[in-house]
């Protein structure tokens, strides 16, 4: 199961090799990871998703986490009301007659072409899991030269 965990930690150097340290000394791959600052530029704001098939031991590194002198909050989302994000941006093939396949795609995902030139499109789209699998599946039919993603972002409700 992914779950989605957020850590309000103090913005120091060595706090995120500390934090991802926890996860790879457990041998859970960080599936995605997003760090910023916050409102307050003393503290970041970590978002990962690992995969975890036992909750047991995802809870002991959630109570490690909390144990790290610099991490503030420690919040699984996995079970809350929550609101995520991805951003993605696709290069793919492109050309003047591929316009109107490729505008219904956008069209029916809420994407945009960034970028359109002779031999290629860049697309950008910001949504949830589901909506960037979709567009995804729409854009194969262009072959996909590049793709970019950002960790994904979580807030609760």
């Amino acid at each position: 199961m992914r779950h989605t965990i957020s850590v309000l930690v103090e913005n120091k150097f060595g706090v995120l090799a500390r934090v991802a340290g926890l996860f790879s000394a457990r041998g859970y791959n960080i599936a995605s990871l997003a760090v910023s600052e916050t409102m307050d530029p003393t503290i970041s704001c970590m978002t990962m998703v690992v995969e975890a098939e036992d909750e047991k031991i995802l809870e002991q590194i959630k109570k490690q986490l909390n144990k790290l002198i610099d991490v503030i909050i420690v919040t699984d989302f996995t079970k809350k009301g929550h609101v995520d994000r991805e951003l993605i941006l696709v290069k793919i093939g492109y050309s003047a007659k591929d316009k109107p396949r490729l505008d219904a795609v956008l069209n029916k995902t809420g994407a945009k072409a960034v970028q359109r030139l002779d031999d290629n499109a860049i697309i950008e789209m910001m949504g949830g899991q589901d909506g960037i699998k979709e567009l995804l599946d729409g854009l194969k039919q262009f072959g996909i030269k590049e793709l970019v993603r950002s960790g994904r972002i979580a807030i609760s409700k």
